[in-house]
């Protein structure tokens, strides 16, 4: 009799069990992250342990897949658009490529706009507040930030090696963001936009001869098999990412499952706005990346590297004014924090 009643009860119990497991998975929300960078990327490790760290705070009722390197066909330059619309219910934000869409944001601070990490570290907190005011009005939801290591930006070359100014004006240079594009033709230097995805292929056939790029994330796109040479230019003005959400998404969560996002997204900052081992990295990855061939040579000169944050402060303020609207503001509330 004892064993009948306890094999009833656990019978019970399995039954139980499997229903509240499946109440669980057909409760839960699935979302999708849309993540522009290479899946190696040292940020896009940390995308995924937001998305694990959101799965436990919400105990699985919201799991959120991270799509890295473009593989859900969103491009970055849109994320302005297809984010408040719904495409996905998460990306990953960055100023740098929002020129034409919202070149207000994209004008808070460009490649070149601070001279050292120290005034960069300086300007992150005011920054992140501009970045709140103006895509909330976009209704993206900026639910955290990720902080870009500080990164040295160099001049990689594949068949000729670049020690200045005058040597790369006479190559066609890749650029990440319009910002760039100007400061370089400001230089009398030929400089292009071409997305990271499609780098490689692009130095590969000789459409640029040369590409702006940190030495630290060269690895994650190969480029140690397309380009010989290597040559640090300046600081480049690490604006954080932002961990956006469309702002219907954002709404129809329950108030756990928000503040489960909001502290993952923090967890996300913790982590990455130390830069202790900054000198360190830069190093390793550059003696790595000679170990696969590329020569590093001698920084571009001083004279040179005035000259590009010169040119580069010129574009900073056409860009602010041709924006127009608050961007004059953004600019001037990055300087007084600058003490400029």
């Amino acid at each position: 009799m004892e064993k009948k009643l306890l094999k009833k009860l656990y019978i019970t119990f399995i039954s139980l069990l499997a229903l509240g497991l499946s109440t669980s998975v057909v409760g839960a929300s699935q979302w999708k992250f849309n993540n522009g960078l290479p899946e190696g990327r040292g940020e896009s490790k940390q995308l995924e342990t937001f998305a694990a760290e959101v799965s436990d705070l919400t105990n699985g009722s919201l799991k959120i897949d991270v799509f890295h390197g473009g593989s859900l066909n969103l491009k970055d330059n849109d994320v302005a658009r297809w984010l408040p619309q719904g495409a996905v219910e998460m990306g990953l934000v960055w100023a740098n490529y929002l020129g034409r869409d919202v070149p207000a944001l994209n004008a808070v601070m460009i490649q070149g706009s601070v001279g050292s990490s120290e005034e960069l570290i300086t300007a992150l907190p005011e920054i992140q507040e501009i970045y709140k005011e103006v895509l909330t009005e976009l209704d993206i939801v900026p639910t955290g930030f990720m902080a870009l290591p500080l990164l040295k930006a160099s001049i990689f070359c594949r068949e000729k090696p670049v020690r200045s100014l005058a040597d790369l004006k006479t190559r066609k240079l890749r650029v990440w963001s319009n910002d760039q594009v100007e400061t370089f033709t400001k230089l009398g230097v030929s400089a292009q936009i071409v997305g990271q995805n499609d780098l490689y292929v692009a130095l590969q056939t000789g459409v640029v001869d040369c590409a702006v790029y940190p030495a630290l994330f060269a690895h994650t796109i190969s480029l140690q098999e397309v380009t010989k040479y290597a040559s640090y230019l300046y600081p480049v003005a690490g604006v954080p990412y932002v961990l956006g959400a469309s702002k219907d998404a954002w709404n129809a969560l329950s108030d756990s499952e928000r503040n489960a996002i909001t502290t993952a997204a923090n967890n996300v900052w913790a982590r990455t706005n130390e830069y202790s081992q900054a000198d360190q990295k830069e190093n390793d990855a550059r003696k790595k990346l000679s170990d696969q061939g590329i020569e590093f040579l001698a920084d571009f000169s001083e004279e040179d590297r005035s000259e590009f944050l010169s040119a580069a402060s010129e574009t900073w303020k056409a860009m602010a004014s041709d924006a127009g609207g608050k961007a004059p503001e953004y600019r001037q509330r990055i300087l007084d924090v600058l003490g400029r």
